[in-house]
C-alpha cells in the first residue's frame, strides 16, 4: 500500500472523517485537498415528526427502508413523542423492503425481517428484490436519508404504486465558492482523483456544473484525466446517473478501503 499514491493529488469531497482520510492519503504518498461538496447533514425534526404522525395514522402496505441510521432516527423520534410502541406495531403490520446490511441489522434489533432486500447494496438490487411484489395501486412509504432516489421512485411509478416519502435527514449545500473551486480543479486537471463518500456530494457538484454549463466538461475530465473514486454502490449510482462510467470503488463500503482500492487500481495500470 505504501507510496501507491505518490505524486498524486486527491480531492476529498466529504468533510466527515477528513483528517483520517488525509492521513491515509499522505501515508500512501499522496497529497489530500479538502474540497467539501456538501454542507451539514442534520436531523429535520419538524418534517420527521409530521411524517411519523402521518405514517402511524395511515399505515402503508409496504415500507421501503434505505438506511439503518434513518430507521434509528425514526424510532428515536417516535420515543420522544411517546409513540415508540405504536410505531413498532405499525411497522410490524406492513410489508418491509430494506436496502443495505446496516438497515437489515437495524430491523433485526427490533425483531423485524424484510420480505424483500437488495442483493448488492444498491437501489437497483433492491428493485430486483421487490420485482415479485404486486404494488399496483398499493400505498408505499419510502424512507430516504435526505437525498432523492430517482431510480427507486421511477420504478415505483412504473409499477403503479402510490408513493409517499419520509426523509429523516437533510443535506445542505457546501459553503459558497467550494464547488466553484472543486469544479475548476477537476476540469483543468489540477487534481488526479476526487473521493466521494456520499451521493449528495456528487449531486451538488453535478448540479453546479449544469448551472455553469460545464457538465460535459466534468464528464470528459472524469473519463480522461481525473479518477472518480466512490465509497460504495449508492454513491457510484449517483455518478453513473450523470454518465460517469470510470469509477474506482471498493468491494466493502469503507473509507479506508476506498483508498486502498485506488492504490490497487493505479498499481495495476502502471
Amino acid at each position: 500500500m505504501a507510496e501507491q499514491l505518490k505524486g498524486l493529488t486527491i480531492a476529498l469531497a466529504g468533510a466527515r472523517k477528513a483528517e483520517e482520510m488525509t492521513k491515509l492519503v499522505q501515508n500512501m504518498g499522496g497529497t489530500a485537498l479538502l474540497r467539501p461538496a456538501q454542507g451539514t447533514v442534520f436531523l429535520d425534526d419538524d418534517a420527521l415528526r409530521e411524517g411519523l404522525e402521518g405514517w402511524i395514522a395511515s399505515p402503508p402496505y409496504l415500507v421501503i427502508l434505505t438506511t439503518g441510521i434513518g430507521l434509528e432516527a425514526l424510532f428515536t423520534m417516535a420515543g420522544s413523542m411517546g409513540l415508540e410502541e405504536r410505531f413498532q406495531e405499525v411497522l410490524s403490520g406492513s410489508l418491509i423492503a430494506a436496502r443495505g446490511y446496516k438497515t437489515v441489522n437495524a430491523l433485526k434489533k427490533r425483531g423485524l425481517v424484510p420480505v424483500a432486500r437488495d442483493d448488492d447494496g444498491s437501489s437497483v438490487g433492491l428493485i430486483r428484490g421487490m420485482e415479485s411484489l404486486d404494488l399496483q395501486g398499493k400505498d408505499v412509504l419510502l424512507q430516504l436519508h435526505g437525498d432523492p432516489a430517482p431510480v427507486l421512485t421511477e420504478w415505483l411509478d412504473t409499477v403503479g404504486a402510490a408513493t409517499r416519502q419520509i426523509l429523516p435527514y437533510r443535506h445542505t449545500p457546501p459553503e459558497p465558492g467550494e464547488l466553484d473551486r472543486l469544479l475548476d480543479e477537476i476540469v483543468t486537471g489540477k487534481v488526479d482523483a476526487v473521493a466521494f463518500t456520499s451521493a449528495p456530494q456528487f449531486r451538488f457538484l453535478s448540479q453546479f456544473a449544469k448551472e455553469k454549463d460545464k457538465l460535459e466538461a466534468l464528464r470528459e475530465a472524469f473519463e480522461k484525466d481525473v479518477l472518480a473514486v466512490s465509497v460504495g454502490r449508492i454513491t457510484s449510482a449517483a455518478l453513473q446517473e450523470e454518465g460517469i462510467t470510470r469509477i474506482v470503488m471498493p468491494e466493502h463500503e469503507r473509507m479506508g478501503s476506498m483508498f486502498v482500492e485506488l492504490g490497487r487500481y493505479l498499481a495495476a495500470g502502471r
